[in-house]
């Protein structure tokens, strides 16, 4: 059964949430994110622009993700906007 996008979101902020909290993450984590991130976006069944805006940054950082040498100092680095992106995604406007 697919996940909606309430489910989707959960997952995302879940997985951004660990990263930030434990400075650390994997490859296949970022692969999620992206994915993730995808699935919503082609979705488009958010009314919350502010969220709809900071998608392509998030698929950004998981698509980095995959391709850096030091993951967890990607993550470190990301830290202000993994903040950033948790406080949007925890209440979202959604249909």
């Amino acid at each position: 059964m697919p996940l909606n996008v309430n489910n989707q979101l959960t997952v995302l902020t879940d997985l951004l949430r660990e990263q930030s909290e434990d400075c650390c993450g994997s490859v296949s984590e970022c692969q999620q994110i992206k994915r993730i991130v995808q699935s919503i976006i082609s979705n488009n069944s958010i009314d919350d622009q502010q969220v709809m805006q900071l998608l392509p940054e998030i698929y950004n950082y998981g698509r980095q993700g995959e391709l850096v040498q030091n993951l967890d100092e990607h993550i470190t680095t990301n830290q202000d906007n993994l903040k950033t992106w948790l406080t949007s995604l925890d209440y979202p406007n959604i249909q």
